[in-house]
């Protein structure tokens, strides 16, 4: 059995602390270091989350050579994404780096360039891609021949308190990129095209709009279909959303919290049971570090999903369908 892969983790917030118990589940992996600008709060979650003492930094270059680190984790806030990001692949590690990739698509495409100028694996996590019945949904999209359309209904009433209650575009911002992730990975294609409206209700708690339509044309023609609320008291979905896909052999719903079905016990499916959501991550992640195979979400195609949230946003703004290609090829 392989030495588990030694982990340097930058950052030591709410979700550095849940990616130290996700590291410390696994077989696969070990925590070398964490790093974080605030070095009083670093050693204190070391002390307060892990069963042994890690050698604590204000900065990557301070352990990245003491620990043997094999690679980075990045679990930094997003505008700190970039540079952490390549300042470890030009150190020769690998990066498995928390969503967004980073805060633009132009950002995004310069982190891409840097990943692939050093050979270097950026892998960016996009948990729900791993969960067990997202993965059968998948599964039985696969089976349904020719796909017309695919729809998504998010509705929670969510009072977060704190900055997303002040952004512009909370919901389209700050949550949408896991549906439209999700979308890329149920269709295996990229969207062309958008056409988004984005509003608030009027008992709204936040200040930007919580609520939004958006409508994607992928390649080949399949629809994609989000409607999502922030403000949407009682009959709330699942925080993994209400799904249906449509195609020429039948129909998949997957309510997000139960096996998803087709009505045809002929093409039902088992549910696996393989590592969920961060734990996905960590272990395709490390698969993909050992043996040089692609992952699914390495930077290059992670791009084409904030995409899909940076030109919804622009079509929400001009209120005009926005091609794909418009944001792709946007320069900082």
């Amino acid at each position: 059995m392989p030495e588990p892969l030694r982990i340097l983790q930058v950052g030591a917030g709410a979700m550095g602390r849940a990616w130290l118990h996700t590291i410390a589940a696994s077989p696969d992996a070990e925590l070398v270091g964490l790093v974080d600008l605030d070095l009083e709060l670093a050693q204190r979650v070391t002390e307060e989350e892990l069963a042994a003492v890690v050698p604590v930094a204000r900065s990557l270059s301070e352990l990245k050579d003491a620990t043997g680190a094999d690679a980075v984790l990045n679990v930094t806030v997003p505008g700190a994404h970039n540079p952490v990001n390549e300042e470890a692949l030009r150190a020769g590690l690998p990066v498995l780096c928390e969503k967004p990739i980073a805060p633009t698509v132009a950002a995004a495409q310069y982190i891409a360039g840097v990943a692939e100028e050093t050979g270097q694996l950026l892998m960016i996590s996009q948990s729900r891609r791993y969960l067990n019945q997202f993965a059968a949904l998948r599964e039985a999209t696969g089976k349904l021949g020719r796909i017309a359309s695919v729809s998504c209904e998010f509705a929670k009433a969510p009072h977060f308190g704190g900055f997303r209650e002040q952004m512009p575009y909370p919901l389209l911002v700050d949550m949408a990129i896991h549906q439209f992730d999700s979308a890329r990975a149920l269709l295996g294609a990229d969207p062309v095209s958008v056409y988004c409206e984005s509003y608030n209700p009027g008992w709204s708690w936040f200040a930007g709009d919580a609520a939004a339509t958006a409508i994607f044309e992928f390649a080949g023609g399949t629809r994609f279909v989000f409607h999502g609320s922030w403000c949407a008291p009682g009959q709330e979905t699942s925080w993994n959303s209400a799904w249906r896909v449509s195609g020429e052999h039948g129909t998949a719903l997957w309510n997000g919290d139960d096996a998803p079905t087709t009505g045809d016990p002929v093409k039902e499916f088992e549910v696996g049971d393989a590592p969920e959501q961060t734990a996905g991550s960590l272990a395709e992640f490390v698969h993909c570090v050992r043996t040089g195979e692609p992952s699914q979400t390495d930077a290059r195609s992670n791009v084409h999903s904030l995409a899909m949230v940076e030109a919804a946003v622009l079509s929400a703004t001009e209120q005009r369908r926005v091609e794909l290609a418009e944001v792709l090829t946007a320069r900082a």
